[in-house]
Order: structure tokens, then sequence, then C-alpha cells
């Protein structure tokens, strides 16, 4: 492990967590959204990772959720079909929370991971110039 490889890593992993904070902003501003029967709901996306090449982490893909959603009865809506219903995503607001409170703590970490790494290289550096 070379002496950058740490920040390397939480540099690696702030960036997967910043995407995993984008893709679940994207699925709960999108939660309300209806379509008619006739069309596809929103496609809840959820984030599939793997280790890095070296070392870290990267994003190998977007997984999208069940094009068919939900039917939900809602006759006063102007895309309600003759039966009064619309399509919405099929998702949990329970667990696209629970998962953007893991995906702060994490980019949190890896904020805190990198800020240590930073004041240790500074250490050595300081002590090298004595």
């Amino acid at each position: 492990m070379g002496a950058f490889d740490t920040l390397a890593i939480a540099g690696s992993s702030m960036g997967v967590h910043q995407t995993w904070l984008d893709v679940l902003a994207s699925n709960i501003a999108n939660v309300n959204t209806v379509t008619p029967t006739s069309q596809n709901a929103f496609q809840a996306q959820m984030l599939v990772v793997r280790s890095a090449v070296g070392g870290g982490v990267e994003v190998a893909g977007l997984v999208q959720g069940d094009p068919q959603g939900r039917l939900v009865s809602d006759p006063g809506n102007p895309m309600a079909d003759a039966d009064g219903y619309v399509r919405a995503p099929d998702m949990d607001m329970s667990a696209q929370m629970t998962q953007l409170v893991m995906a702060q703590r994490g980019f949190q970490a890896s904020v805190q991971v990198t800020k240590q790494a930073q004041e240790t290289y500074t250490a050595a550096l300081q002590i090298g110039r004595s």
C-alpha cells in the first residue's frame, strides 16, 4: 500500500456515496410521480457498487425498479383511466430514507478519513522539514 492509497480509497468512497445520494434524491423526489396506466411508472434506481482495481470502490451500474409500479385509485386525476386508476412508482419511502441516512453517514466517514490522512501527511512533511 502506497503512501497516498488512503486518500485514493477515501476519495473513491466519497464519489460512490455522492452518486448514491444523487440516486436517492431522484427516487425520493419522484415518489409521488404518477403516470397514466398505459405508460410505465417512474422506475426507482438502485446503485450497484464493486471493488475497484487497485483498491477503493466504483459504481458498476444502476438497476431500474419495476416499470409496472403499482396501480393507485385516483379518479379525480386527469391522467386516470376509465376505472379511475393511475400508475405510481413501486418504492418504499421508509427504505429510501433509511438508505439516505446510510449514504450520508458513509460520505461523512469518507470525508473524515480524508481529513485525517491529510493531517497525517502534513505532519510527516513537517517532521521532514525539521
